[in-house]
């Protein structure tokens, strides 16, 4: 056992090291960020935030309403934008983004820019749009003299303090009329995941020495502001620390997203509703407006495009085509609920990814059962991935990939070590015994050699006993090889049926199949599994039997005994040949009721033992008390003619009524009644035997039928 417990420390410490280096090569990358799509999609659901976000989207049919409407080719007069600045003013939202660079002056001339400016400088609480970017990507490479640096409510004491912010080489700002008039600047730039997804998003990004926010940050500090409170920052423990929300930064300066939903999860607007609405509301004239002020009232609005050929799309977790706009509208959407993804300290996860390795391998060199090994492979995926997702439930990022590798590497090594030890060795005793033991004891041997000593226990088996009608009769007319066939296929069935209730199959003598329930593996069941065994033997017999008839032109029946007793069970036999079997009068009884059939006209005679122990799962035809030959004791045996929920079989009742009219000494009209079940083989029988008694009937007839053989 020592011995094992250093295998298995080993064993899952080297299969914690070298998948560790494995996944520090980026190898199991793309593993990881699958895996997590598919938690992110499984547990996306909308947060009490989400109706605070509004999203106006210029969207294909906006483009297609200018295109129609207004004569509009794209891009659109930077004017078209000024009725839903307006709107958002009119309807007093808290702030507004505006997804939208506008690095180019107007087609138009200065005058359109200077309208968009005004605009927005009415409104009071625009973010306007920064791209800040790498050497490869246009725009400026120091900060324009004529756009103001931000000043009093930037974040950059507090994100400079991260050892990896994201810093831009050139930047695309917004023409001076929207840049100067803006509340502040945001950042809309970032960076997708090695696959190309887009799960995380930066805090920020410095350029020329000024920390600008992302859009979503920057809407909120600007709803902060115009609402007048003083936004202070911090850096601590990891963490951005805002106006008292907390931002779990990681450290290439992002946090990666809880996404609610696919796209269109926060309430979207086109582009073209919000505008008309607009125009309505400043025409006056009583025209309702498309979009009602009050969806926008205190409410944090993005404006960004979701059109094709706009090209601001982005995959992500949840859709494969996501507006850009709406990834900062997710990460205002986690900073106004406080459940950005946090990532579970890698201590725990190194330290619960070693345990679970150990663990495993310690399984995998314990158990050599198929099916055991098996449950050890399926719990090194299955334990991993399920802590993964919980996690994710929870809004924390567990590793999912490389534990689970971990798992599966520990597992397996382990099942190979063992094999190479213990396993050929068992093996060989399998392959030694399995033609003279059943399964279950050559397990007991291989756990405890010594069982191989004789001896036995006592406990309560249920016994079964069967033999076919008249074997000796057909025999005779087979030849030796017919015989060997017929036998073989008959009792491979009958013993198919008896392993698949758990059976264990004593021995085969000639046609006569002993085997009992409950030894040597512990069943509480034990009686229900032998009906249910007896039943399914009588019904395969009768679905051969045809077969059979024609093939070796004998028509088998069956004749089953229970019985539910206590019984010596063990290793009996000499020192040098035993066998795994039972004695007791219990198990003898059990032959005696097989034949006992012969005297009811019955195929299956169980006692009464075993109608108790295996209660109402079964319907039971009682047929009264006997005494067997070789045992005083009057036994009640009960004939199961099948499950409790089958419909009654024909002539229920009256069987019943005639059963308890001869048991009462009534045999003339119980022999009346039991005739009139002329269907009834069983019935038939009673008949014969009321007749019989009715004519001998001298008064001292004790109520046991007395059987004169066995």
């Amino acid at each position: 056992m020592r011995g094992k417990l250093w295998y298995a420390f080993g064993i899952g410490t080297a299969s914690w090291i070298v998948v560790n280096l494995v996944a520090g090569l980026g190898w199991l990358d793309r593993w990881e960020q699958v895996t997590w799509d598919w938690r992110v999609r499984w547990t996306a659901s909308p947060s009490p935030a989400t109706d605070q976000i509004r999203v106006v989207l210029l969207d294909q049919p906006s483009l297609d309403w200018a295109r129609r409407e207004m004569r509009l080719s794209w891009p659109w007069p930077r004017e078209v934008y000024v009725p839903i600045l307006d709107f958002c003013r009119r309807a007093g939202a808290r702030a507004v983004g505006l997804d939208m660079i506008f690095s180019e002056p107007s087609y138009m001339g200065v005058t359109d820019d200077a309208a968009l400016g005004e605009a927005i400088a009415r409104n009071g609480r625009v973010v306007a749009a920064v791209f800040i970017g790498g050497e490869q990507d246009g725009g400026t490479e120091h900060w324009p003299a004529e756009v103001p640096r931000p000043t009093g409510m930037d974040l950059a004491d507090a994100l400079q303090a991260l050892s990896k912010l994201p810093m831009g080489a050139r930047a695309l700002f917004p023409v001076v009329e929207i840049a100067s008039n803006a509340f502040r600047l945001a950042n809309v730039s970032d960076v997708s995941d090695s696959d190309g997804v887009f799960r995380r998003c930066a805090v920020g990004r410095a350029f020329d020495g000024v920390v600008l926010p992302n859009l979503g940050l920057g809407v909120w500090l600007a709803a902060e502001a115009a609402a007048g409170r003083t936004v202070t920052s911090r850096w601590a423990n990891g963490r951005l620390e805002v106006n008292g929300a907390t931002i779990p930064v990681d450290e290439e300066g992002r946090v990666r997203l809880r996404f609610r939903g696919p796209s269109g999860t926060h309430r979207a607007y086109s582009a073209a509703a919000v505008i008309q609405s607009e125009l309505r509301l400043a025409e006056g004239g009583g025209a309702a407006p498309v979009v009602s002020p009050s969806d926008f009232r205190d409410k944090y609005v993005f404006i960004g495009s979701s059109a094709p050929g706009l090209l601001d799309l982005r995959p992500t977790p949840v859709s494969r085509v996501y507006p850009g706009v709406e990834i900062y509208a997710t990460f205002l959407d986690n900073l106004l609920a406080g459940d950005f993804v946090r990532p579970v300290s890698r201590v725990w996860v190194h330290l619960g990814a070693w345990i679970l390795s150990v663990w495993l391998a310690w399984g995998g060199l314990r158990l050599s059962r198929a099916w055991a090994l098996g449950g050890v492979v399926v719990a090194s995926v299955a334990l991993p991935s399920l802590a993964a997702w919980a996690a994710a439930w929870g809004g924390r990022e567990l590793p999912m990939a490389s534990p689970v590798l971990t798992g599966l590497a520990a597992s397996l090594a382990g099942a190979l070590v063992n094999y190479a030890t213990e396993g050929r060795q068992k093996a060989f005793i399998q392959r030694a015994f399995r033609h003279y033991l059943g399964p279950e004891v050559i397990e007991q041997i291989l756990q405890n050699p010594a069982s191989l000593q004789l001896g036995g226990i006592q406990r309560e088996l249920t016994m079964f006993f069967s033999d076919i009608e008249k074997f000796s009769t057909f025999s005779e007319r087979l030849s030796p090889s017919e015989l060997v066939r017929l036998l073989n296929e008959y009792l491979t069935a009958m013993g198919n049926e008896i392993l698949r209730e758990g059976g264990y199959l004593d021995k085969y003598i000639g046609d006569a199949i002993v085997a009992f329930w409950n030894a040597p593996v512990t069943q509480p069941d034990h009686a229900a599994r032998a009906v249910r065994a007896a039943l399914a033997c009588q019904r395969v017999l009768a679905e051969r039997r045809a077969e059979w008839k024609e093939r070796y032109g004998a028509w088998l029946r069956m004749r089953i005994g229970l019985n539910t007793g206590e019984v010596v069970v063990g290793n009996m036999g000499s020192e040098t040949r035993f066998n795994y079997t039972v004695l007791g009068d219990a198990a003898n009884l059990a032959s005696r009721l097989e034949g006992a059939n012969k005297f009811f006209g019955t195929s299956i005679l169980a006692s009464g033992s075993v109608r108790q122990t295996a209660g109402d799962l079964f319907r039971w035809r009682p047929l009264g008390w006997i005494r067997v030959v070789g045992r005083a004791t009057p036994v009640e045996v009960f004939e199961p003619v099948g499950l409790a929920t089958d419909p009654e079989p024909p002539g229920w009742a009256k069987f019943l009524d005639a059963l308890a009219r001869a048991q009462n000494g009534q045999w003339l009209e119980a022999a009346q009644l039991f005739r009139e079940l002329v269907q009834d083989p069983v019935a038939q029988r009673y008949a014969q035997i009321c007749e019989q008694q009715a004519r001998a009937a001298d008064g001292s007839w004790d109520g046991v039928w007395t059987l004169g053989e066995k």
